[in-house]
């Protein structure tokens, strides 16, 4: 059974940093990809970044050239570094395994992990 745990959330100012990591643990034979989402007050969940197995990455427009996923596969970790950030990206963040379904054509969340809060003040 896959097990997620985040890590590195916090309070950070206008233009910071944060470096998110993601542990997965168990059996990771059947995962497609890992993703990065995030959910804002009041607003829905969404995709932030992913990684696939191939090692291709893909992200939301609004963190395109500030956010970088990555992966150590000794640690079994992905990360998602975040840098010039604004308030706008405050919100839990989550990591969640994802696998590809054939009849949708396109990736799915399958196990999530707890979540971090990220909060970015003005």
């Amino acid at each position: 059974q896959v097990q997620l745990v985040e890590s590195g959330g916090g309070l950070v100012q206008t233009g910071g940093s944060l470096r998110l990591s993601c542990a997965v643990s168990g059996s990771i034979f059947s995962i497609d990809a890992v993703g990065w989402y995030r959910q804002a007050p009041g607003k829905q969940r969404e995709l932030v970044a992913r990684i696939l197995s191939s090692g291709r990455t893909n992200y939301a427009d609004s963190v395109k050239g500030r956010f970088a996923i990555s992966r150590d596969g000794a640690k079994n970790t992905v990360y998602l570094q975040m840098n010039s950030l604004k308030p706008e990206d405050t919100g839990v963040y989550s990591c969640a395994t994802m696998v590809y379904r054939d009849y949708l054509s396109a990736y799915t969340a399958l196990v999530w992990g707890q979540g971090t809060q990220v909060t970015v003040s003005s």
